[in-house]
């Protein structure tokens, strides 16, 4: 009986190429997983693409629910973005992909997972750290990095096809290189590899249109949430997936969430990126709105640091790590009462505050108002004032005893 791999699989041509590939290299029996993380239109004619290249069955498994609710919304309470403007859609979806192709290893009793990742990118790091945490005993075969792999080109990939039988309409030039889910869809490629170039967005954009396009009039939104976690839009309660697809929709109408990012890859490299996350950044400005009004001044603070961290480290691929627990146990345990109602118009790729209100808020009106009221007075600030700026003020004095004039040290 031939071992058995299990095959990271999305219908593109470089897992396509990686069927036969297999097949010829190791003599493998190959089973295609293809894991739904919300690219649902993505999959059609999958099943029938994979056993006509050799595979012996696909599986389609459907975790989109699983994203939304275990990945995608720890990330939104942690106010995840890596480098200010990542919302991390990919970075998010590898650790369940990687976890559901070792339960199908498992369910099959497959030796090796194999993925299409490139050597240059993320991915490679994150499928594999994932493999490694879950099951360090299963082989990983990364096809790009192997010495039997010389497929250098989509040309290359295209004439390998169909020298095995394989016709498939892959075409050389191409588009842009996409990954897509329920979050959001990256593009990379084309003028893009070229940070001078503009990106051709009439060419590019799939979620929505850009801001000059999007309608004239604001459209206002309702969001609640309960603990952290959002519960409805507009009045109409909803899981957290359809949450996000009505946001999608909202944002993509109004030209909400297109960044254009060169970031720092993980392997040390540059990398540049159009992303579009219209319904993960209003879910995310969301988010932020209602936790300023509740949270206290060192918990936002301490909180807003972690969440740099907590993005780091997603990106990174350490999902299955005691850090990334200990620091989501931390993050969970700041959202018990992140609880109420915020209000907000979409405007020209923009999301503009129109009011929030909590049962825990910590804004106090008698307090914050410029009115003098009963529970503050303003002669407490001098004696604040005097021990705050203790240190600032001795050393002045200090520099003073020495000759030196504090003026002349900050022109």
């Amino acid at each position: 009986m031939k071992e058995k791999v299990i095959l990271a699989y999305s219908g593109g041509l470089d897992t396509t190429a990686i069927i036969p590939w297999l097949k010829e290299n190791f003599d493998y029996e190959v089973i295609c997983v293809c894991v739904n993380c919300g690219q649902d239109d993505e999959l059609d004619g999958l099943e029938e693409r994979a056993i006509s290249c050799g595979a012996s069955k696909l599986y389609i498994e459907d975790v989109t629910d699983e994203f939304c609710d275990k990945k995608i919304v720890p990330c939104v309470q942690a106010s995840a973005v890596y480098e200010n403007k990542y919302l991390l859609g990919t970075s998010m979806a590898r650790p369940l992909i990687a976890k559901r192709l070792v339960e199908i290893a498992r369910k099959e009793g497959a030796t090796a997972i194999c993925h299409g990742a490139t050597g240059k990118g993320n991915d490679q790091i994150r499928f594999e750290l994932g493999i490694k945490a879950l099951a360090p005993d299963i082989k990983i075969i990364a096809a790009w990095r192997n010495e039997k792999w010389t497929l250098d080109s989509r040309e290359s990939e295209i004439k390998y096809c169909e020298e095995h039988g394989i016709h498939l309409p892959f075409k050389a030039d191409s588009s842009y290189s996409r990954d897509r889910n329920i979050w959001h869809i990256s593009h990379e490629g084309l003028e893009l590899e070229d940070p001078a170039n503009e990106p051709n967005y009439d060419h590019l954009l799939v979620l929505g249109v850009t801001p000059e396009k999007a309608p004239d009039q604001p459209e206002y939104v309702t969001m609640t949430f309960e603990a952290g976690v959002p519960k409805s839009v507009n009045g109409k309660e909803m899981k957290v997936s359809d949450i996000i697809r009505t946001l999608n929709e909202l944002g993509g109408k109004h030209g909400i969430g297109i960044i254009d990012i060169v970031e720092n890859r993980v392997v040390g490299m540059k990398s540049r990126g159009v992303y579009e996350t219209p319904g993960g950044t209003i879910l995310m400005e969301a988010h932020n709105q209602l936790e300023e009004l509740i949270l206290d001044r060192d918990t936002y603070a301490f909180k807003k640091e972690m969440g740099g961290k907590f993005a780091s480290l997603v990106y990174e691929g350490k999902w299955f790590t005691p850090l990334r627990e200990a620091e989501q146990a931390f993050i969970e345990s700041t959202q018990k009462y992140v609880t109420g109602e915020v209000k907000f118009k979409l405007y020209k790729g923009n999301i503009i505050k129109a009011g929030e209100t909590s049962p825990y808020s910590l804004y106090n009106e008698s307090i914050a108002s410029f009115t003098t009221g009963d529970l503050y007075d303003h002669h407490d600030a001098e004696g604040f004032i005097n021990l705050f700026g203790l240190s600032t003020k001795v050393r002045a004095m200090k520099q003073q005893e020495a000759g030196i004039d504090p003026l002349s040290l900050n022109k």
